[in-house]
């Protein structure tokens, strides 16, 4: 497993996904429900994905423009076209802000940000992110966290269940748009569209 960063704090190359961590994110895909078809069914424009996420329109579209967070809904096509984030977008794009108000550098977060789109909804929900500014590391457990901060390498952290949370609560309020109908959803909490969807598939 590669570090994200220069490669010497702890954690150790090498290391899989199975391993007890904490360890530094790599580029791999680490399962098959990586990703859920349920977070296709509902978009959400560009100035709801900002509201939601504490950025501005200016960030939005210089991270969709550099690849850094591209929508996984609807890229825009042209200048008619409006992009559509998923629910797991926009969580991402609120862990960039974080990363980025606390000094992280660019390759860590590109590296963050691709081991969140390869993680599936189960990992993320009890899954800290950690970085002492120069790799981000992945926690999945109280024990690793305390590990790291022993090794002194971790500086600070993201729970990446409490940011999820605070997008479910901003979006509840916030505008939404089915992507097979382009119906408005007004006021509606993703939670409740992903577990139906969920239940659907498992009738």
């Amino acid at each position: 497993m590669r570090s994200s960063g220069d490669g010497t704090a702890g954690g150790g190359p090498g290391r899989s996904p199975g391993e007890s961590g904490p360890y530094p994110l790599h580029d791999g895909a680490t399962g098959a429900d990586a990703v859920d078809p349920a977070t296709d069914t509902i978009g959400y424009r560009g100035p709801t994905a900002c509201a939601a996420a504490g950025i501005t329109y200016r960030q939005l579209d210089y991270w969709a423009r550099t690849g850094l967070v591209e929508p996984s809904v609807r890229p825009a096509y042209g200048s008619g076209t409006q992009r559509l984030y998923s629910f797991r977008d926009v969580v991402v794009l609120k862990i960039v802000k974080r990363f980025l108000d606390t000094g992280v550098g660019l390759q860590n977060i590109r590296a963050a940000v691709r081991h969140l789109r390869d993680r599936g909804f189960r990992d993320l929900e009890r899954m800290t992110l950690m970085s002492d500014g120069a790799t981000v590391y992945e926690c999945s457990s109280p024990d690793e966290v305390v590990d790291l901060l022993r090794g002194g390498q971790g500086v600070f952290g993201i729970a990446v269940g409490v940011v999820w949370r605070d997008v479910e609560a901003a979006l509840s309020q916030l505008h939404g748009e089915r992507v097979d109908t382009g119906e408005t959803l007004v006021g509606h909490n993703p939670a409740d569209e992903l577990a139906r969807r969920r239940r659907d598939r498992a009738v």
